[in-house]
């Protein structure tokens, strides 16, 4: 395995993930990869460690069983990078066709020590970030196993996106006042308002940069201190949210679910700074 990360530390619990999940799956794996910060970039020691696993077919019952040994031992080890992998397996077939996304896949979440099933990972985004950016830890390059996703659907996808889960958050805003999850969405709506306008995946640091520069200014300090929120998330999932950021989260996806409608590129006058 190539040195795919900056950590000699992570890496290692990497190689171990790797062989681990070669030696269960044998003949089925075709191939390991990293996506999201460690691949687009603008990864730092609080990131999650995303991945993909790809296969020939479906996950046996007896294969399953034998993951979740391994998943329970790799979460175990005398790392804390080994408690923030978060991944799902694709059978090949899935991970190349473009009209996939929804369907469940066996999921592991950051921070979790089992999988579970989920759609999690079995998105557009994804598979873009895998074909532009994707690190092999084994196997082929990524590109000879998923398509370049066209800008158009990748666009509809995060639009989608915004406005699914955004109606869900201001529907049952309770279930989101946690300190993580207010640092989250408000990162991740910068991000996704990000890529809308770009056409492209980026981090969730270039999408809050991004986002200072180009929404008004009175965004800023929010966008700020929920980016120093980040650390400690299992921490962080357990405390309530600061009331009046949480206030201004829901109203930071309201104001995201009206820009995105906006027309493109730049979103224009709507969203750019308040000259007033």
């Amino acid at each position: 395995m190539m040195v795919p990360t900056p950590f000699p530390e992570l890496n290692d619990v990497l190689q171990q993930l790797v062989s681990s999940v070669q030696a269960v799956l044998g003949e089925t794996f075709i191939g390991a990869y990293l996506q999201g910060s460690f691949a687009v970039g603008d990864f730092d020691q609080h990131s999650d460690v995303d991945f993909i696993i790809v296969l020939a077919g479906e996950l046996l019952e007896e294969q399953v069983a034998a993951l979740q040994v391994m998943h329970e031992r790799i979460y175990n080890l005398d790392s804390e990078w080994a408690r923030h992998l978060e991944g799902s397996y694709f059978p090949a077939g899935v991970l190349r066709r473009l009209d996939q996304p929804g369907r469940q896949l066996w999921y592991l979440d950051n921070g979790s020590r089992a999988l579970i099933l989920s759609d999690h990972c079995n998105t557009l985004v994804v598979r873009s970030t895998v074909w532009e950016h994707g690190i092999t830890l084994a196997g082929p390059s990524p590109q000879a196993l998923v398509d370049p996703v066209p800008m158009e659907d990748l666009r509809a996808e995060i639009l989608a996106t915004i406005h699914d889960w955004g109606q869900q958050i201001l529907a049952d805003p309770d279930r989101f006042n946690r300190r993580f999850w207010q640092s989250f969405i408000v990162l991740s709506y910068c991000r996704m308002l990000h890529d809308l306008c770009l056409g492209r995946v980026g981090s969730k640091r270039a999408g809050a940069e991004w986002a200072k520069a180009t929404l008004d200014p009175s965004w800023a300090g929010l966008i700020d201190r929920t980016w120093a929120g980040r650390p400690n998330p299992a921490l962080s999932v357990r405390q309530p949210a600061d009331p009046d950021d949480f206030e201004r989260t829901l109203a930071f996806v309201r104001y995201v679910m009206e820009m995105s409608g906006q027309p493109r590129p730049g979103l224009s006058e709507a969203t750019t700074k308040n000259t007033d």
